[in-house]
């Protein structure tokens, strides 16, 4: 029996809880396909799986719907995996341990995968029905969404009849989402002569932040601690000769970095300086991130280690120091909507050579969205000027255009009546600064007539990510009654 198997619409939560059993992390999406493959067979359903296992699967208009548009429902299936460091679940290759707390499903330790997994307990839950409603069903299901769409990119829907859809990827119940940014990845990379040098080392660690999805928090200015370790490294070159010796922070491009970990050699005095920056963070964060922390600790002993040296680390460090962060710019059109971001996701140090010589690159991997095409193109070119200036690369993958309105919908228009019929009120129609897939879907469908919808998550992409059971069930009940009105 499983955690959920109490909870509320009973076949929506065991599809959850079985997508749950299966890692299903972006990059690592073969089991899930696969499942949801042998999931179609089973019922008789056509399916198509292509090279990159993205899943489309179809199911015929129940009687009297045969004469109804054809309806697309798409959703993802892969997740964003983090855990907590002291979490020893292997993502890769273990699933999930799903709680229940009050009118909340997390799951212990990792993120519960609510996004997008509630979207494809959705669509099973839907061709698992003998009861429903329905017009023609074409359900797709992409591959790694969170890291650059690349499902949505190779997806063939020129056999689809529909050209109404309906995106399950979205995390508040009553909003209606009809337009997105566009976006892209930008890889930077910075090379860095090593050598051996003596001098005292100091593991640094800058964590306890929040966190959260760079497309939905990117707003609320909490604490990066990827730009948070280039402040402290610039105030520390400033001041000292510093050298790099490692540094890791950050899980996934589109999430806000919590933690940043690192080793520098260092001077022997320089607590004092530290422990000022700790206080004026903490401070300038006590509200907005008021659980971060820095902490240090130095071996009293001088040591022969491989570092970076102090010219190149300062160059490190006033590249992540002057890296812009955050909004960029606030939309002109939607009163409170951000227009242009970026989020500096992963920093890391690899090494390259023989391991006692050469050189090693600092990776530093940005998130860029804009609603506005130009705009985004033009903060691409500053982070390409300032990888530049500090004699690197750069690369650009993942790129995505935006999902633009349109002012003549029936699919909302019907969503809308529908949703009032239920309820007695207007749902809220909004734009949205985070990726969607339909920006992409509607390349490859003419006329594509979309809109999002979704459950009541929080915190998605983190540890804390919470899926709401009653908002479930009210989507699923608007989603059952959507489905059974004619037009």
């Amino acid at each position: 029996m499983g955690v959920l198997s109490d909870l509320e619409p009973k076949k929506v939560f065991y599809y959850f809880e079985e997508l749950t059993k299966i890692p299903h992390g972006s990059g690592n999406v073969g089991r899930i396909s696969d499942y949801l493959v042998s999931f179609a067979k089973e019922r008789n359903l056509e399916v198509i799986q292509d090279a990159v296992k993205n899943v489309i699967i179809f199911k015929e208009a129940t009687a009297g719907y045969e004469q109804e548009p054809a309806l697309i429902l798409q959703g993802h299936m892969d997740m964003v995996a983090v855990k907590k460091p002291d979490c020893d679940i292997d993502m890769l290759t273990e699933g999930l341990s799903v709680a229940v707390d009050g009118d909340h499903v997390y799951a212990k330790g990792t993120s519960l995968g609510g996004d997008d997994g509630i979207a494809v307990a959705y669509g099973l839950a839907v061709l698992d029905s003998k009861e429903l409603q329905h017009p023609r069903l074409e359900v797709i299901f992409t591959v790694d969404e969170e890291t650059g769409m690349d499902g949505a990119r190779a997806i063939d829907v020129s056999m689809l009849k529909g050209n109404r859809l309906l995106n399950l990827d979205s995390e508040g119940e009553g909003i209606f989402l009809t337009s997105c940014a566009g976006g892209a990845r930008v890889k930077c990379r910075l090379p860095m002569e090593r050598k051996e040098t003596e001098g005292f080392v100091c593991e640094l660690t800058i964590g306890g932040l929040l966190g959260g999805h760079s497309g939905e928090e990117i707003h609320k200015e909490r604490g990066n601690s990827n730009c948070l370790f280039g402040r402290v490294l610039w105030s520390l070159a400033e001041k000292m000769p510093v050298q790099l010796v490692s540094v890791q922070g950050g899980l996934a491009d589109n999430a806000i970095a919590r933690e940043t970990k690192a080793v520098l050699l260092i001077a022997n005095d320089f607590d004092g300086c530290l422990e000022d920056l700790r206080m004026k963070i903490a401070d300038e964060l006590a509200v907005k991130d008021p659980g971060f922390q820095m902490s240090w600790k130095r071996d009293g002993r001088r040591q022969q280690v491989l570092a970076a040296t102090v010219e190149d680390t300062r160059r490190a460090a006033a590249f992540l120091h002057v890296c812009p962060y955050g909004v960029q710019g606030m939309s002109a059109d939607i009163k409170g909507l951000v227009e242009t971001s970026l989020n500096l996701g992963v920093l890391g140090l690899t090494e390259q050579g023989d391991g006692e010589s050469g050189t090693w690159t600092l990776t530093v991997d940005f998130s860029v969205r804009s609603s506005v095409e130009s705009a985004k193109e033009a903060l691409i070119g500053k982070l390409a000027a300032l990888t530049g200036l500090a004699g690197g690369h750069y690369e650009v993958t993942g790129d995505y255009p935006g999902w633009k309105y349109r002012a003549d919908s029936p699919l909302r228009e019907k969503m809308i009546r529908v949703y009032q019929e239920m309820y007695g009120a207007e749902p809220k129609v909004e734009a949205i600064h985070a990726g969607l897939e339909c920006g992409l879907l509607g390349s490859k469908i003419k006329d594509l007539d979309c809109v999002a919808i979704g459950p009541d998550m929080k915190d998605i992409h983190t540890t804390e990510e919470t899926l709401s059971i009653s908002s479930t069930k009210r989507v699923w009940e608007y989603l059952v009654k959507l489905l059974a009105t004619k037009d």
